[in-house]
């Protein structure tokens, strides 16, 4: 049996406590049986985001007639080239990011899957490892649900729709969150015949106002069947068959070559032999962890998909961060504090927030008041010839602190950082009003729902 400091699974968030740790010189393990990087780099945001944004260049140049600006040809996306290329160039980042762990000193890297054989005593396909610490960050896959049909036809989930380079004339999605619309999409705007299946509505975890607002921008340029909950799936001669019941009970086929399941995530951790240890999980099985990220084990800590608190890349390095600065630098009883988590939908149109939705403030009973502007009333939005998209602010009374912000519309995942930057420090609406916006810029939209707060604040007519 070997003995190590510390063993990590899982090469997503988990390399940000790996190869520190190696640095620190503590003997350490790293087990990743699959391709380093994780779901971010390998199959998730990285990959997604190259096939998102080229898609959308043929739009902006289509819908550029509202500017004066037309175009002699159509422009297109060459379809199978782009996904050739996003898939070399993950893979070489992903393979440069082996090559690091496999010449990093004070680090065993083991390509293999982990298994636990008890606590503290993890199987790395024949080797058993001991340790005094594990961290597992073993991330999150694809949730197939269970329609009869299903599991035996070529469906794709996220992973293999990021690496197919054959577009499809016709796709099916199953699906309404951000994956389904991101992918959904982006094969759309490459010119693919799209239509998706919703079984309530999209995007339920926004602000309720921001969902509604881009579930009607949304429909009008795709073909949208909502209310509709699949029963079986068929495939035949390159042929998908999707029967369907809608609320009144009415079955309706829907027939397409190429069909995409986006229906969220499951963790990884059914697999991982937790039931040879005591680690508690969830019904949903996520491990269960305490503001410490500290399993009920001692010395066995989990971070990322697999504990279920945020589904974001950029919370688990915020966890990783944490771990190695309060476990390995320092043993220091302080509680994670996340602050105001943001997240983003690289959608057309594009959605970010952060902090409350306005259902959130209405269920906890929160005094408050909800600042809009429209990009249309802006002096960019005048520019770039904008057709929709707002910002809006919930602030408290009488504290006019800010409880969340939320941005539906053009470089919304970078305007959010303004009221991120805010909320860290516990601003308030003074404070957002209290500095200079670039004139004419996007941010001045936010400004402007300061304004509309201010007024409100005031009495004034909004």
């Amino acid at each position: 049996m070997k003995h190590y400091d510390i063993i990590v699974i899982g090469s997503g968030g988990g390399m940000k406590i790996a190869l520190p740790a190696a640095s620190m010189g503590l003997k350490t393990a790293f087990i990743e049986q699959g391709a380093v990087g994780g779901t971010c780099l390998n199959c998730g945001c990285i990959p997604s985001k190259m096939l998102i944004y080229p898609t959308e260049l043929p739009r902006l140049i289509q819908e550029a007639h509202r500017i004066n600006v037309t175009s002699d040809s159509s422009p297109r996306v060459e379809f199978a080239a782009l996904v050739k290329r996003i898939s070399e160039t993950v893979d070489s980042m992903s393979a440069e990011q082996r090559s690091k762990i496999e010449n990093t000193p004070n680090l065993d890297f083991y390509p293999v899957h982990a298994e636990f054989i008890s606590n503290l005593v993890i199987k790395a396909g024949e080797d058993e490892l001991a340790t005094e610490k594990v961290f597992i960050a073993t991330g999150s896959r694809p949730h197939i649900p269970d329609i009869p049909g299903l599991a035996v036809t070529p469906y794709m989930t996220s992973r293999e729709a990021l690496r197919c380079t054959n577009l499809p004339e016709h796709l099916l999605v199953i699906g309404a969150g951000y994956i389904a619309v991101e992918l959904g999409g982006a094969y759309a705007a490459a010119g693919t015949d799209v239509e998706f299946i919703v079984r309530s509505r999209f995007l339920r975890k926004e602000d309720r106002e921001v969902a509604k607002a881009f579930s009607h921008i949304f429909s009008r340029v795709h073909s949208v069947h909502t209310g509709f909950v699949p029963l079986k799936v068929e495939y035949n001669a390159g042929s998908f068959s999707v029967t369907c019941k809608d609320t009144s009970g009415q079955q309706r086929v829907f027939t397409g070559d190429a069909l995409l399941v986006a229906t969220g995530v499951t963790p990884c951790t059914d697999d991982l032999g937790l039931g040879y240890t005591d680690v508690e999980i969830n019904q949903d099985n996520f491990i269960r962890v305490d503001n410490y990220l500290r399993t009920n084990i001692e010395n066995i800590y989990a971070l990322g998909d697999c504990i279920g608190n945020y589904l974001y890349r950029h919370t688990v390095n915020y966890e990783a961060d944490y771990l190695v600065r309060t476990v390995l630098q320092d043993v220091l009883d302080e509680p994670i504090d996340y602050g105001p988590v943001p997240h983003a939908v690289f959608s057309v149109p594009e959605i970010a927030g952060v902090g409350m939705t306005e259902q959130q403030a209405v269920e906890q009973h929160k005094s408050y008041v909800v600042g809009r502007a429209s990009y249309v009333d802006s002096n960019a939005g005048l520019a770039r010839g904008y057709e929709h998209g707002f910002v809006k602010i919930l602030l408290e009374c009488p504290t006019r602190r800010i409880l969340g912000a939320h941005i539906l519309g053009d470089e919304a995942s970078d305007m959010i950082h303004l009221f991120i930057a805010m909320m860290k420090k516990e601003g308030t609406l003074d404070d957002l009003l209290d500095m200079i916006f670039i004139h004419p810029a996007l941010p001045e939209i936010a400004r402007d729902a300061a304004r509309n707060a201010k007024n409100q604040f005031e009495g004034k007519v909004p």
